[in-house]
């Protein structure tokens, strides 16, 4: 991991440059290690952080079944764009700059990793049918994975799965906010609730 003069500064003025050095030296990988991956590939939820052009970042909920995300090799790993809001902001700043983090967090038994790296969004990848529902997929070439202290991960149980993830087996429900009066007129034409 490469630190930026900024990021040395505040290790200095916190005394913890030894401290950050020795996670890079130890911790932090190019690669996708066998643990990581059976955490990853186990995961039902994951936030994706992005950036544009301008440097404007966002930060994004993405939510599927276990499993939705999938290690593919050492240095890539792949997940679907399912419908959304239509706002694109991740895709379209994956389109634009590339530059993506993701975190993965087991809430019911405190754990989490991040992953940063370059992506690329597809339309017609190879694995899009894999994924009922997907309108994309993102593939992800990994620079860096590394474990996060968890001792701040608030403890959660799972409750139930979301009824809206695709699942190739039922139709998910339409949502409510589509079917309002300040949506309903400007859905995508192929959208599934203009559907009579």
């Amino acid at each position: 991991m490469t630190y930026t003069d900024a990021q040395r500064a505040v290790q200095d003025r916190f005394d913890t440059r030894r401290l950050a050095e020795r996670i890079d030296e130890l911790l932090v990988h190019d690669f996708i290690d066998p643990g990581s991956a059976a955490f990853i590939n186990q995961r039902d939820m994951m936030f994706v952080a992005s950036v544009d052009a301008s440097g404007q970042p966002t930060c994004s909920y993405k939510g599927g079944d276990p499993g939705f995300v999938r290690v593919l090799d050492p240095h890539t790993l792949a997940f679907p764009s399912y419908d959304g809001n239509g706002m694109f902001l991740t895709l379209g700043n994956l389109d634009e700059t590339a530059q993506v983090g993701l975190l993965f967090i087991d809430f019911e038994h405190p754990s989490r990793i991040r992953v940063q790296g370059r992506a690329t969004v597809s339309t017609d990848d190879p694995l899009l049918e894999s994924w009922p529902g997907a309108q994309a997929v993102v593939r992800v070439n990994v620079s860096e994975v590394f474990p996060n202290c968890p001792r701040y991960i608030h403890r959660m149980q799972e409750v139930e799965h979301s009824r809206f993830v695709p699942n190739g087996q039922t139709v998910p429900p339409v949502p409510d906010w589509k079917r309002s009066e300040w949506a309903c007129d400007v859905l995508p034409t192929n959208d599934p609730t203009r559907q009579p």
